[in-house]
């Protein structure tokens, strides 16, 4: 049985409906087996920038150390679960290396390069911290994964310093239209030349008409189901040494419930 860690982190969320995030995590551990859950407590204040670029960066700061311990503990694969997808930095910092590739389904890139004098929400430089930019307190180290080994999958907000970045970096890019077919994951994936993969998945890459608890939507996306059966095209090549699943911020318990069956069928592929 897959063992998640459960954090409701919502510091790192650049939106209006940050905590409803904790709600978000909250639906899912109800629906989950509590034998095959951790939950990490995460910091109530919001937390302090300290001159970086990164707003709320000191609890941030804490969630990660926790998340790291949680997922040290847990059998493999761990499945981190809940939070803005800030969380994916931490889920992978344990679960990648030289060798293990990243697909990344969601629908903003989050490569920005994080500016003291412009402070930003930490999800905006997800990806780069994986990639080892940003903040020493919250980056894995340089080299830790190779930016070739790198495929976005569904992303389509994006800003142009972003585009620069995936060209420089070498990142691999799978477009929404793409995913409606096996071929072009399976060959980007197949490109990295690895054998193993981390897995992100942040709500926001589905189309809105296809789940209402996202705090960020952005039109045109896959469905969930074509999500499903590409997870399991990527597991049916490559060894799943770790997950995140990121960005579920209900607006209600009713909206919740609405959505919880494809969150669930989402978190069934992963696992």
């Amino acid at each position: 049985m897959a063992h998640f860690v459960v954090v409701p982190q919502w510091q790192g969320s650049a939106s209006a409906r940050a905590m409803q995030l904790i709600d978000g995590a909250a639906a899912i551990r109800g629906d989950l087996p509590s034998s095959a859950c951790t939950a990490v407590e995460v910091p109530a204040e919001a937390g302090e920038s300290q001159g970086t670029g990164v707003r709320r960066l000191s609890s941030l700061v804490r969630t990660w150390e926790r998340v790291r311990e949680a997922v040290a503990a847990a059998p493999p694969p761990p499945i981190v679960i809940g939070g803005d997808r800030g969380i994916a930095a931490a889920a992978a910092d344990g679960t990648v290396g030289s060798d293990v590739g990243l697909i990344w389904f969601d629908a903003r890139a989050a490569l920005h390069d994080p500016d003291p004098l412009t402070p930003r929400a930490f999800e905006d430089s997800t990806l780069r911290a994986i990639l080892g930019g940003g903040p020493a307190a919250l980056r894995l180290p340089a080299g830790r994964i190779d930016p070739t080994r790198v495929v976005l999958a569904g992303v389509r907000e994006i800003e142009e310093a972003e585009v620069r970045a995936i060209a420089d970096l070498g990142i691999s890019r799978v477009t929404v239209e793409g995913l409606r077919s096996p071929d072009a994951l399976r060959a980007a994936l197949i490109s990295t030349g690895v054998s193993r993969v981390f897995i992100h998945l942040d709500l926001s890459v589905i189309d809105p008409s296809g789940i209402t608890g996202v705090s960020a939507p952005v039109p045109f996306g896959p469905d969930a189901a074509t999500l499903i059966t590409r997870i399991r095209d990527v597991r049916a090549i490559a060894e799943m040494t770790g997950a995140s699943l990121t960005g579920f911020a209900p607006a209600s318990p009713d909206t919740a419930i609405e959505d919880l069956p494809t969150v669930l069928r989402l978190i069934g592929a992963l696992a």
